[in-house]
């Protein structure tokens, strides 16, 4: 039998910082794809430079970049990882293992997230599973979410028990400026869907928020990194319902 193929890919823009320890991380797969976005900062010469091939294409969400790699890649498999991730020998070995014995046609892999110099075990960021192994040919991306993306998989998922270290935030405004992008790309989903704040979404939202952040999800358990990150998420949602109502007066 044919041993099937894999390439890593990641998703990059302006990633100089972190490319060329992401790629290093990566060197067992079959081959590493660079799919960037018209970086500016040397990205793709470094990345080049490291070895990796480099595909480019313009972003418009990460639903569609995440699609176009699917189709431009020839793989068994794609093993999505971002440019601020890192994949551990421990990782590696075992998607080496469950792509050449299992019949699952994905996997959720578990992430260990560092923010501003702390690994964050409560609030929902640990484990944090994220599906990024994926068959190539059963798995596509759902156009309709431009964030927080769905995977649209023809087949049973698995769940991988090593983790993918990400080194998500150096400082709280890096954090702050990021959840500032998402907003929008979430209001513009609730935009869509015909979502409409009422008076006492702007104060039970991201009151719901902070509880489930903070509380159901445990983040008091990180102690201060736990609580300003609840704050932090509870005032986004509160952000986020501004911007739906400003798009709601702006159409009508």
């Amino acid at each position: 039998m044919i041993p099937a193929t894999l390439t890593a890919v990641i998703l990059t823009h302006n990633e100089q910082r972190n490319i060329v320890d992401c790629i290093e991380s990566l060197r067992w797969a079959n081959e590493i794809v660079v799919f960037d976005s018209f970086s500016d900062d040397g990205t793709p010469a470094l990345a080049q430079a490291s070895g990796a091939r480099v595909l480019q294409h313009p972003f418009v969400n990460f639903a569609q970049q995440r699609n176009a790699a699917l189709e431009r890649i020839e793989a068994d498999w794609i093993f999505f990882v971002d440019a601020d991730e890192r994949c551990t020998p421990e990782l590696a070995a075992e998607v080496r293992q469950v792509i050449a014995e299992r019949p699952e046609a994905g996997w959720w892999v578990p992430r260990r997230n560092y923010i501003v110099g702390r690994w964050i075990r409560g609030g929902g960021w640990y484990p944090d599973y994220q599906m990024r192994l994926l068959r190539r040919r059963a798995a596509r991306y759902d156009p309709a979410r431009e964030v927080h993306e769905l995977v649209l998989l023809d087949g049973a998922a698995g769940y991988l028990q090593n983790t993918l270290i990400h080194y998500n935030y150096d400082t709280w405004g890096q954090f702050i400026e990021k959840q500032r992008r998402y907003l929008k790309l979430d209001a513009g989903m609730q935009f869509k869907a015909g979502v409409h704040p009422h008076p006492w979404t702007y104060v039970l939202q991201p009151l719901r928020e902070f509880c489930r952040r903070y509380i159901t999800l445990r983040g008091y358990r990180d102690g201060a990194h736990g609580l300003i990150l609840s704050l932090l998420l509870a005032y986004t949602t509160l952000l986020t319902t501004i911007e739906v109502a400003r798009r709601r007066r702006a159409a009508s």
